[in-house]
């Protein structure tokens, strides 16, 4: 569940030391090659199968956000950030992250 004690990356910055610790970059270049599955939630719709099959090209589903509201980010199907939709040029879409989700534990 999230709080209004949420970590944000407006409010706080570390610095590569903090995060590293005693570790070189050197230590973790092990890990650098680790794929890792991003994904950038817009919305979510629910309907029953007979009108998902109705769906044709063009058609339109409607999702649970509206415009302007954040969109979540997850790693490995792991909510971590909320961010919003940026144009990175004339065909290509980018999400910036506003918000890092603290961990659940």
């Amino acid at each position: 569940m999230l709080d209004k004690d949420d970590f944000s990356l407006e409010k706080e910055q570390f610095s590569k030391e903090e995060i590293l610790g005693d570790k070189t970059p050197n230590d973790l270049q092990a890990i650098y090659n680790i794929p890792v599955t991003v994904s950038a939630v817009l919305g979510r719709a629910t309907m029953p199968i007979n009108q998902l099959l109705k769906l044709g090209r063009g058609a339109v589903v409607e999702l649970d956000q509206k415009i302007g509201d954040p969109i979540d980010i997850f790693v490995n199907n792991r909510l971590i950030a909320r961010g919003e939709v940026v144009m990175v040029d004339e065909t290509r879409l980018g999400v910036t992250m506003t918000e890092i989700v603290k961990s659940g534990k």
